[in-house]
Parts: C-alpha cells; structure tokens; sequence
C-alpha cells in the first residue's frame, strides 16, 4: 500500500523543515536530534508507580539501569514478585540512551503489569560490537542476582527492542543459549537488523532521505563493526547463527516501508523453521521507527499495545493471575 496517510503527513513535515539526515550529521549532532525527534512524536510519557535509577558493575566500567514499576498489584493472591522485561532501546548502536525508550518503557510497565529496565549500553564508534552486547548481558545477569531486592521473579523474564534494540535482543538470545542461561520467556524483536550482508529488496528499494533508509543502515553497521570479520558473528548478524533452535518464543513487528523489512521476516521465518514459536506481524504503510511514534501515528499505539499482550501472555502464563 502506499505511505499511511499519517506517515506521509510526517514526512512532509521533515521536508518543509529542511532537517537533514542523521548520518549527515556529527555523532553529537545526530544523538541531539534523534533524541529530540523522538522525544516529539512520542507525545507526553505515561506516568508509572515510580522509576529507580542504579548503577551497577558493567564489564567496561559502571552503567545505568533504569528500572520502570507499574502500580503495586491490587487483585487478590497475586504475586508479590513481578515478571521483568529488558528493553534496549534503538539508534543504531551508535545513538540513544535510556531516554529514547522513556515512552515506550512506560507504556509497556503498565500494559504488561511488569517492571521494565532499560541499560544504558556502551555506543559505538567509541565502543563498537561487542561492548553493546556484553553491556545487555551484563544488564540481564543483574536483575537476576538482585532479583528479591528489585521485586522481580527470576523465571519470568523477557526481552525485547526496536531496531539495534532489537538486534541485541536477539543477539543476547543467542547468547544466554549458549552460556546456559537465564532462561528467557519471550523476546520481543522490533524492525530488528539481523544480517550485514543482507541484500534483499527492502533494503534495495528504500533510499529515500526523508525516511530512515539503506545509507541510515549502512551508516550504523560502519559504526557498529570495527572490523569487518565481526559482520559474519551471529552476534552481530543473529540470522547467520548455525541453529535458532531453543530459542525464546518471539514477537517480530516489521514496517513496510523500512529497508530493514525483509531481513525481520527472515528472522521470523527461519526462527519457525527451528522450532520456535513466532508471531509476526507487518504494519503496512509504516516506516522505520514508527513503533515510538505513539503521538504522531495510530499504528505506533496499535503495535505498542499488542506487543504488549503478547508479553502479558507470555509473562502471566502457568497459572499465575494476570493482571487487569
């Protein structure tokens, strides 16, 4: 279908205010707009029961976790301890921080009933793959050692993300699979880039510079893979992984107009192939980073809500009372 309506509305603001592409811009340029930019289409935060801020012991030195709590539980017999979604925010590996995912952390704490933490992982170029990684696993580790001081059950975490976010997410399945452990019970994957030598057609047919495009791909991996061999680790490309079995069930979100389209689908595709349950859904005439735009586009408070029902099902399953 041709561009929605609402994206085609957003698209035509970008260009009559003349912004330029963010990787046209210095690093501190490109942080300072994407922040703004997201801050704007995702319209006013909800507001949670309370956000914790911790430092804590990452393998490059100290980092922030954010931690979001919905409102205390109020149905009889429920448990005291809450399930755990870690949500790593998008930009490339090389833009964002916690506040880029301030909306969506909010909005997922209160729909899901669970409390959401978000990592403020090393970027790159100062820090290219791994550092991200291991700072989202590092991230994971310790909300499980601090489970009971956090209020979290252990056996019910999940993890998810849009675009990088997604990409690590995926990323650190694969990973924690490897290491035996925690076990996750879902992952949520968002537009996720899962292959650097992709070469498909969304990827092809997408360049136009008012919308995140192939060159905004491009732009990112440069920054991401200090060296090139790295492109090949399913660490950094999770659709060249040898097996996907075993894996967490996923949730895989697409838009149409994303040049990262078919590479997700791919992801989805093979995950079923391996055994894995999946659920993936395409938003037609949307574009890359539609998922935040909850204040500009319908889509974006339609895909933020059954992302959210299908982490409910997944974290408030085996008997446990879900929340209302």
């Amino acid at each position: 279908m041709p561009l929605h309506p609402q994206a085609e509305a957003l698209r035509a603001r970008r260009a009559s205010t003349g912004a330029p592409p963010l990787y046209t811009l210095t690093l501190a340029e490109a942080r300072a707009a994407d922040l703004a930019d997201i801050r704007a289409a995702a319209g006013t935060p909800e507001p949670v029961a309370a956000v914790e801020e911790h430092r804590f012991p990452g393998p490059g030195g100290d980092l922030t976790l954010r931690l979001y709590r919905p409102e205390p539980p109020t149905l009889e017999q429920r448990s005291t301890e809450l399930p755990a979604l870690l949500y790593l925010f998008g930009g490339g590996w090389t833009l964002g921080s916690p506040d880029t995912s301030d909306a969506i952390c909010r909005r997922l704490t209160n729909a899901v009933g669970c409390v959401t933490a978000s990592v403020g992982y090393r970027l790159a170029p100062e820090h290219p793959f791994p550092a991200a990684l291991q700072d989202c696993r590092a991230a994971l580790l310790h909300l499980v050692e601090r489970a009971g001081e956090f209020g979290i059950d252990p056996g019910r975490l999940a993890v998810g993300g849009e675009s990088a976010g997604g990409n690590l997410s995926a990323a650190l399945t694969l990973l924690l699979r490897a290491e035996g452990g925690p076990a996750l019970r879902h992952q949520l994957l968002v537009y996720p880039n899962t292959d650097h030598a992709a070469d498909t057609p969304s990827l092809r047919e997408h360049d136009d510079p008012l919308l995140f495009n192939r060159r905004s791909v491009a732009w990112y991996w440069g920054h991401y893979l200090a060296d090139r061999a790295d492109a090949a680790s399913p660490y950094a490309s999770p659709l060249r992984a040898a097996t996907l079995a075993g894996l967490p069930p996923a949730t895989v979100l697409t838009a149409e107009y994303d040049p990262l389209r078919d590479e997700g689908e791919q992801y989805a595709e093979a995950l079923r192939a391996a055994g894995v349950p999946v659920e993936l859904r395409r938003y037609e005439g949307m574009p890359h980073g539609f998922f935040a735009m909850t204040a500009t586009l319908d889509a974006a408070a339609e895909a933020q809500a059954y992302a959210a029902g299908r982490l409910r099902e997944a974290l408030w399953e085996a008997g446990r009372e879900v929340p209302r």
